[in-house]
Parts: C-alpha cells; sequence; structure tokens
C-alpha cells in the first residue's frame, strides 16, 4: 500500500484514541461465545450428561446462550464505534477528492462523481477490514485462552496450523492486490471503449471505421477476459488457506485424540477442544481471509487511485509569454502509465493570431488536445509551448478555455461578464453584450445589474455569458472547446468572428464543420494521421475531412458548404493558405 494511504488509514484509526478502548472493550464482550463455548461443552459432556446429571448439563449448555446475548448486545455498540472511526476517514478522504480537483483547475464533474463513488467503496471496506481483523484478533485469542484453561496439550495441535495458513493468506496479498487492480483497470477500459463506439456510431459509419471499432473494442474484452483469469487462478489460493488453516486443525485434533486420551484428556474435553476449532476459529478465519481477501484488496486499489486522481497537479507558473505563438513538440499523452497513449509524437504550430478549427470524429482526441493547449493537462512526453513557455507555467490570465458546459454564477450579469475583466469600462460590456446577442437575457432578468438565476438561463445563453465573459478577458489564447454547442449557426458564427476579429490566438474544436469553413486552417484528427491545411486543400488531401464535410449533421453536399462558407469568411481577415502537412500523432483514445 502507498505510504499515503497508510498515513490515511493511520490518522483514521488513531485519531480518537478513546474510541479504539472502547471498541476493544465491546469487542472483548463479543468474543465471549469464543471464550466460553468449547469449555460450556466439555463440562456439560463431562460433568452433565455423561454423569447422568442432565440438570447440570444443562445449565452449562446455557452458559453459551447467555454468552451469545451479551454478544448481541456488544455487536451494537461495535457498528457504532466502528462508524465513529470510518466516517472522519470518509470526509478526510472527500475532502481530498474535492480539493485534489479544485488544484488541478479543471471541472470534470463526471470524474469527481467517480470519485465519490470510490470514497464510498473505501468507507464500505474500510470498515469491513475493522470489523473481521478485529472479530478475528479477539476470536483467536477467546479460543487460545479457552483452550488453555481447558486442555494446554490442545494448543500444540491447533494454533500452528491456523498461523501457518494465515501467514500463507497474508503472503498472497499484494499479488491479489495487483490482479484485483488490473481487473479494475481492464474493466475501466472495457467500458469506456463500449462508451466511445456508443456515442459515435453515426461518425464511425460515416469514416467507415467500423472493423477499427470492432477491434479496439473486442481488444478490451480480450485484456479484461485476461485480467479475471489472472484473478482467478490467485484467489484459489484463499481456498487453500482456509484449508491449511481451517481444516487441517480438525483433522490434526481427531488423528491425536487417542494420544490426548492417553494423557487423561475426557471426551468432553476434546468435543470442547472442537468445538473451540470449529465454531468459533474456522469461521473467524475464514471471515478474515473473504475479508482481507475482497475489501482489504479492493480498499488498497480504491485508495491508490483516489489519491492518485486527487494528487495535488504541478505546481502552475506565473510566468507572461513572449507572444501567443502555441508549439507541440513530439507530443505524447495517456490517461494513466499502462493505458495506449491519446495523443502520440504530435508536432504542431499555430501561429500567432492565427484561427484554427480542429475536426474529428467523437473520442478522437480534441478534448485531450485543448486541454493540453492551455495547460490543464501536461504531456507524458514532449512539451507544449506558448509563447516559448511551458503551457503549464504560463500565467492564467493569458489563456483561456471554455468547454461545453458553460458556468455561470449567482450574482449580475455585469458581475458574470467582468469576472476576468475587473477593470472593463461599461462601454466594452455593452459592447461584449451586443456582440453574443445578451440584451434580452439582461432584459428579462431586470437589467445587467440585476441578480440573475444561472437556472433562468437557456444552456445556449448560459455559453453566451460564458463567451463575452471570455471575449472581456485579457486572454490572448482562446480555445473553445465545443463551447458553441447549444447556439444556433448564426449565434455560432457571430461569437467566432467576435474573437477573430478581436485579435490572439484561436483555437475552435468544431462542432459544426462551418466552424472550419471560418477558420483561416483546419486540423484534422483522424487516429492514423494529423493533417493541417486550409478547408480547400483537406478536401482534397484528407479523405476523412470531405466525408465529414459531406455527411456532418446530414447536411447539405460539400460544394453547398463550402459556398456559404464564403460569406460567413468575409468578416475575417483572410490567412496564410498552408500546404497540408501530416503531423505525427497515434490519437484514437477517447477524450478526457
Amino acid at each position: 500500500m502507498p505510504p499515503a494511504a497508510a498515513s490515511l488509514l493511520w490518522r483514521a484509526l488513531t485519531r480518537q484514541p478513546r474510541l479504539l478502548v472502547r471498541l476493544g472493550a465491546w469487542s472483548l464482550a463479543e468474543a465471549a461465545p469464543a471464550l466460553a463455548g468449547g469449555t460450556a461443552v466439555a463440562h456439560a459432556v463431562d460433568d452433565g450428561f455423561a454423569a447422568g446429571r442432565p440438570g447440570t448439563g444443562l445449565a452449562w449448555v446455557a452458559v453459551p446462550a447467555v454468552a451469545w446475548l451479551l454478544a448481541a448486545v456488544a455487536a451494537r455498540q461495535v457498528m457504532l464505534a466502528v462508524a465513529a472511526v470510518v466516517e472522519p476517514f470518509r470526509d478526510e478522504l472527500l475532502e481530498t477528492v474535492v480539493t485534489g480537483a479544485l488544484r488541478a483547475g479543471h471541472g470534470d464533474t463526471a470524474a469527481v462523481a467517480r470519485m465519490n463513488h470510490q470514497v464510498e467503496l473505501a468507507r464500505d471496506a474500510f470498515a469491513a477490514i475493522i470489523t473481521v481483523v478485529r472479530s478475528f484478533a479477539f476470536t483467536l485469542v477467546g479460543v487460545a485462552l479457552g483452550i488453555a484453561t481447558l486442555a494446554p496439550a490442545v494448543l500444540p495441535v491447533v494454533l500452528p496450523p491456523v498461523l501457518a495458513g494465515l501467514l500463507l493468506f497474508l503472503l498472497s496479498l499484494p499479488t491479489l492486490a495487483r490482479r484485483q487492480r488490473d481487473v479494475i483497470l481492464a474493466d475501466e477500459a472495457t467500458a469506456e471503449a463500449v462508451s466511445a463506439m456508443a456515442g459515435g456510431l453515426r461518425d464511425i459509419t460515416a469514416c467507415g471505421a467500423e472493423s477499427r471499432a470492432a477491434e479496439r473494442v473486442g481488444g478490451e474484452v480480450v485484456r479484461q477476459a485476461r485480467a479475471a483469469g489472472a484473478l482467478a487462478a490467485v484467489t484459489a489460493a484463499r481456498t487453500l488457506t482456509l484449508a491449511v488453516g481451517g481444516g487441517l486443525p480438525v483433522l490434526l485434533l481427531l488423528a491425536f485424540t487417542p494420544w490426548l486420551l492417553d494423557r487423561g484428556l475426557t471426551g468432553g474435553v476434546v468435543l470442547g477442544a472442537l468445538t473451540y476449532v470449529m465454531q468459533s476459529l474456522t469461521p473467524a478465519l475464514g471471515g478474515l481471509i473473504q475479508g482481507l481477501g475482497v475489501s482489504g484488496v479492493r480498499l488498497a486499489v480504491t485508495l491508490d487511485r483516489i489519491l492518485g486522481a486527487a494528487a495535488p497537479a504541478p505546481p502552475r507558473g506565473d510566468r507572461t509569454p513572449d507572444g501567443v505563438r502555441l508549439e507541440l513538440r513530439g507530443v505524447r499523452f495517456a490517461y494513466g502509465p499502462a493505458a495506449e497513449p491519446v495523443i502520440d509524437d504530435l508536432d504542431l504550430v499555430v501561429a500567432e493570431g492565427e484561427h484554427l478549427a480542429v475536426v474529428g470524429p467523437s473520442g478522437i482526441g480534441k478534448s485531450t488536445l485543448a486541454a493540453l493547449v492551455t495547460g490543464v493537462l501536461t504531456p507524458g512526453r514532449g512539451e507544449v509551448l506558448l509563447g516559448g513557455v511551458p503551457a503549464a507555467e504560463v500565467t492564467p490570465g493569458a489563456r483561456a478555455l471554455i468547454p461545453q458546459e458553460a458556468y455561470v454564477f449567482h450574482g449580475s450579469l455585469t458581475e458574470n461578464l467582468t469576472y476576468l475583466a475587473p477593470d472593463a469600462t461599461p462601454e466594452e460590456v455593452d459592447e461584449a453584450v451586443a456582440l453574443f446577442g445578451l440584451a434580452e437575457p439582461a432584459r428579462r432578468c431586470g437589467g445587467r445589474d440585476a441578480p440573475l438565476d444561472p437556472a433562468a438561463l437557456s444552456a445556449g445563453e448560459r455559453q453566451l455569458v460564458a463567451l463575452a465573459r471570455t471575449y472581456l478577458s485579457p486572454a490572448r489564447l482562446v480555445v473553445l472547446d465545443e463551447a458553441t454547442s447549444h447556439l444556433d449557426p448564426a449565434a455560432e458564427a457571430r461569437a467566432e468572428a467576435a474573437f477573430a476579429a478581436r485579435g490572439g490566438t484561436l483555437v475552435v474544436i468544431a462542432h459544426r464543420i462551418s466552424s472550419a469553413l471560418r477558420a483561416r486552417r483546419v486540423l484534422v484528427m483522424d487516429g492514423a494521421r494529423v493533417t493541417a491545411g486550409t478547408h480547400d486543400e483537406l478536401v482534397s488531401a484528407s479523405p476523412l475531412y470531405a466525408d465529414l464535410v459531406g455527411h456532418w449533421e446530414g447536411g447539405p453536399p460539400m460544394g453547398t458548404l463550402a459556398a456559404g462558407a464564403v460569406a460567413e469568411d468575409a468578416e475575417v481577415a483572410p490567412g496564410r493558405r498552408p500546404q497540408p502537412t501530416a503531423l505525427g500523432g497515434d490519437l484514437d483514445r477517447l477524450d478526457a
């Protein structure tokens, strides 16, 4: 287990020493049947039924019943004490997840929700581990004391195989944890591949990529099956462990019965010893093996994933770039050490002041590229430079990423628009309101300075607020990651034209092919290769681009779209028309 996870668990256990004392006291009471059961059976047989005194025998039989009543009361208190330990642990773990997400500087609410689910799994697993470890420890001590009191000669027969079985199990735990982690990762990879395929069926069909999609999903299924088989092989060790620790003591006790009888032990004592082993020790050992083998491994894997995902992001710098020329040099990125790269060996240059559109099928890596460009993600290999400065170290005010789901906070419209530009003049705010068509939402809400309820805005209006906010900001690199997906084509065209005329560098993750027609240059991501060029050049150079133009949203033929782009592009100064350039890249993984 990683040191950070071990430290977290240790703090949870030692946070309230008095609580541990209370837990131990009630656990001792809960272990009363394990301590008294065998002795009561031995006396019931020898002093009662075998001696012709059934009343005495029944009185001894009543002893375990009383012990079980005490254990039932204690079990409730134990559960309350365990909850008092694990709930603060859950709160601390949840705080770690949320803090890590905030430090990462992104709003992937789906990822945070998944981590919250992992927190609940960790809490339940931790509670199960405390329960089974505590139960086994007190049961083992109770059985050992009971046998030592009843017949010390039985201890060398019973305890060694129990300890040997326990040792075998503990030795198998690291391998079991690794195999369990492999299964979890393989299962998630399969779900991711299937989800990407299901969400991109239209694009897959349009691009004729059915065989490739089937190969990818089939490969993940095969890897998951192999991981499950490897886990099953290691899990079989638990059966061996239980056979050694739980079954062998019974066999040895029966085998040594003649020897024990020769040493003066009675049949009642042997039966009592068997009761200790079969009714208390073996179930406790089985519970420990099951609990640690499932909940323990789950806790280790889950904590590893939670703490890894919630680790603070690399420290962000505050370096001012020299311009906004964007360069990607040999960039490689994968979501995890064992994952296939989403982006591999990508070289790209976006000149200062350029308007670039990025197109490609769903799940091809466009949003990942946007996150790398703005420094939200850092490449595993290569570098992303903005004005000569690594993207992750650029001062936040120099670049802006607008995702598909726009955020509008409670406050006035003016406060929302000037959040990134507190020095904006009223005239500049008026210009942004007019450019992005926010006059009507402002009027409906009672004016620009009236309280604004985000829920009263449509998804498209929230996107307009986010766009206008960024328009007023000092950011000279703006990345629109499908930030106009809820707008109609005319509003989308106005927004992109406004940013293009504003100056600086504009990168648009295209939602409609018309965004590519308005750009000076287009980047086509098709998984096997990445190609850059103008619209006209790419229609001839990239079959995928030509297919996307012809099939996008079931729109009009390619020539009609191209002709319609001329008028829209009239507001944007024409840029250079570089020749299409094949750029290295294997971008066939799902976007973050």
